[in-house]
């Protein structure tokens, strides 16, 4: 196990990755990248039973991007903890590329499922959950969701699934950081009141601040004592968490920074 310390200095390695990769691109989705950053460092530095030497380990523990777009943040944590060449992020979105737009296995086999098409992981995630159970295998699955995915209506219908078949081992994550592509998730299509919504679904449903790891370490060992359902993390977060001009902007939802804000931005996240 890590200490805090620890994971707060490859979250702050995480989001300078996150800021030239897309900076390099000219295009790109910074802001819910990096409200996400915490919540994937601790599963692949501090929870998840992985091996990035055998990814395809059998027993292992498996973590779907529902909100596909925010491929940055994972690519950025998957080549820090060594399944990935951290040389070519720059690379992001260019023809070839193991580092897509989106999640793609097709390109980056360590991956556990393309992703992207909005409303589809966490069908994915029960799908494992239910094929483990009748394989007797020990994982867990994580599937973080975006909270303007979750408008869609396969979530719900996901989302009566899991408990009716009582599948304990795969945890929902809601990235709760308030926007989507169009601008405020309220002025949209709101989603409150979010926990009480996947309570009325028999969810264990836990709150908490996105960003504390202390927090986010333990909702996880919560969803893991858990048995006999499912569990949804619903995570406060901030859009764009990390750059003062980002953080809770609109526009950084899929634009990339300019060269004059990529310089800025990383002058903060020294």
């Amino acid at each position: 196990m890590k200490s805090i310390a620890e994971l707060q200095e490859i979250a702050k390695r995480v989001r300078r990755d996150i800021i030239e990769m897309i900076g390099a691109a000219g295009s790109g989705h910074p802001g819910g990248s990096l409200s996400a950053v915490e919540i994937i460092v601790e599963l692949y530095f501090d929870y998840m039973r992985i091996d990035a030497r055998n990814p395809k380990w059998p027993d292992r523990d498996r973590f779907i991007l529902s909100k596909g777009h925010a491929a940055p943040v994972l690519y950025s944590v998957m080549a820090e903890a060594g399944f990935a060449p951290k040389d070519q992020l720059n690379t992001l979105r260019k023809l070839g590329s193991i580092y897509q737009g989106h999640p793609d296995v097709r390109f980056f086999p360590a991956l556990e499922a393309s992703t992207g098409s909005l409303g589809e992981g966490l069908s994915l995630g029960l799908g494992m959950g239910l094929a483990d159970r009748l394989e007797g295998r020990p994982c867990r699955t994580y599937v973080m969701l975006g909270d303007g995915e979750i408008q869609e209506g396969q979530i719900w219908e996901a989302a009566m699934s899991g408990p009716f078949h009582k599948i304990d081992s795969v945890v929902a994550i809601v990235d709760y950081n308030g926007i989507q592509l169009d601008g405020f998730v309220k002025d949209i299509m709101d989603v409150a009141p979010l926990p009480d919504k996947w309570r009325a679904f028999g969810w264990n449903t836990l709150e908490i601040n996105g960003h504390d790891f202390g927090e986010i370490r333990n909702a996880l060992q919560n969803a893991e004592a858990t048995k006999g359902r499912p569990t949804c993390i619903v995570a406060h977060t901030v859009k764009g968490k990390g750059v003062s001009f980002m953080e809770n902007n609109p526009k950084f939802h899929g634009t990339a920074p300019t060269a004059a804000e990529v310089k800025l931005a990383l002058q903060e996240l020294q």
